[in-house]
């Protein structure tokens, strides 16, 4: 089978971007013929396997004057927001990924075309090649976006009920693909998440230097609960039996979101009761030797649809403490049984990813308090994650 894959940002800096990239790895391992368009800058390599065509669309150049439209409103590399997108950059956008995109479906023929994100290209995509089987993959931003702006709504609304079929990461996304979109049920498909269990698995034994490790994955920004973390750590400390500075050690993996808030959070983390290290951006094999040499991983996010990261931490063996998520607990109960996960309770919310500011101090309590009994469980579990793959995600796909 011919098949191109298409994202209108890096194909491989965030969760979506991971998700495109394994997927295409297996199906070069199933030997089917590919390609794939990406919004890029100039100095980006694609991390493809060799034969995959790659047809990038450049920004910040004479046909897209502004950086790569990101579908979170603060990306690990700048960007665009859409509700920023004037009608003149949109209609720019449509034009330098159509040129692309219609070059590329021309010389490789596709049977079939993958579109990630339920979202403006994916759109102009299903609208600009009827004739073509054009599919659909849900990573929860798009339903933000849909929710937050106005940006061709109804023309989004429309193209997304048209594709052939639309697949989401587990129930929650369901739901509000059916409420925000009003696709059809029978189009919709429930895949899952996939790892690298190749990279993604138990390592050596622990350093036994009575020094607690916990480390955090993904943007380090605000909406992902970086700043929460932090203020916990202060109520933390002041828990009767808490630990030491020095029996304690933060990680935080993953490049900044908005330049601001990385300096805000920079200045608490130089405050901190406990040591706060930052990591900056890590390959997935030296997050994975991270995982590994970890005890607790924490996920405070206030917006997420199935996070690639806790899998891979409880594939390398970590207790995990995060946020109730939207039916991250039911699917992680289902998919990967038998790991050591706390749920915090959600803060109040608003404009679907940002907590109302009255809230967060019982939040952050909340989370101390799970930290802590993870601290204290000290236990090593195993979670099953057996049946969570990429193989196991292509095959449905292309079933």
């Amino acid at each position: 089978m011919k098949i191109l894959s298409i994202t209108a940002q890096k194909p491989n800096s965030t969760g979506s971007g991971v998700y495109l990239t394994e997927l295409v790895k297996e199906f070069h391992r199933k030997g089917h013929s590919q390609a794939v368009v990406a919004g890029v800058y100039r100095e980006d390599e694609a991390e493809l396997p060799e034969g995959v065509g790659f047809y990038p669309v450049y920004f910040e150049t004479e046909k897209l004057p502004y950086p790569i439209a990101g579908m979170s409103d603060e990306m690990p590399y700048p960007s665009t927001r859409y509700c920023d997108m004037t009608p003149e950059m949109a209609a720019q956008f449509e034009a330098a990924f159509l040129e692309v995109i219609t070059r590329a479906a021309k010389e490789c023929q596709p049977d079939l075309i993958l579109c990630h994100h339920l979202y403006f290209l994916t759109a102009l995509v299903r609208r600009h090649f009827p004739a073509h089987r054009v599919y659909g993959f849900c990573h929860n931003t798009d339903l933000r976006q849909m929710c937050k702006t106005d940006l061709k709504r109804e023309f989004i609304r429309e193209q997304i009920r048209a594709l052939d079929r639309i697949f989401v990461p587990q129930e929650a996304q369901r739901e509000g693909t059916l409420k925000i979109y009003g696709a059809d049920p029978g189009k919709i498909e429930t895949v899952g998440m996939g790892y690298n269990s190749q990279i993604f698995r138990p390592g050596e034994a622990k350093e036994a230097d009575g020094v607690t490790r916990m480390v955090f994955a993904g943007k380090i920004a605000e909406k992902k609960g970086v700043m929460s973390l932090i203020r916990s750590l202060s109520a933390l400390a002041a828990r009767e039996g808490a630990l030491r500075r020095e029996e304690l050690l933060v990680q935080l993996a993953g490049s900044a979101g908005n330049q601001q808030e990385y300096g805000q959070i920079c200045e608490m983390a130089a405050e901190c009761p406990y040591e706060v290290r930052f990591l900056g951006r890590l390959s997935q094999p030296e997050l994975a030797r991270v995982y590994q040499s970890s005890d607790i991983f924490v996920l405070p996010s206030f917006f997420d649809g199935l996070p690639l990261t806790v899998i891979e931490a409880l594939a390398c063996g970590d207790r995990v403490v995060m946020t109730d998520l939207p039916g991250i607990r039911e699917w992680l109960h289902r998919s990967a049984p038998g790991g050591d996960v706390r749920f915090v309770e959600m803060p109040q919310m608003r404009n679907t990813d940002e907590p109302v500011p009255e809230t967060l101090p019982a939040f952050e309590e909340r989370l101390a308090d799970a930290l802590l009994e993870s601290i204290r469980t000290r236990e090593r579990k195993t979670a099953d994650v057996s049946r969570i793959s990429w193989e196991g995600i292509g095959t449905r796909v292309l079933a």
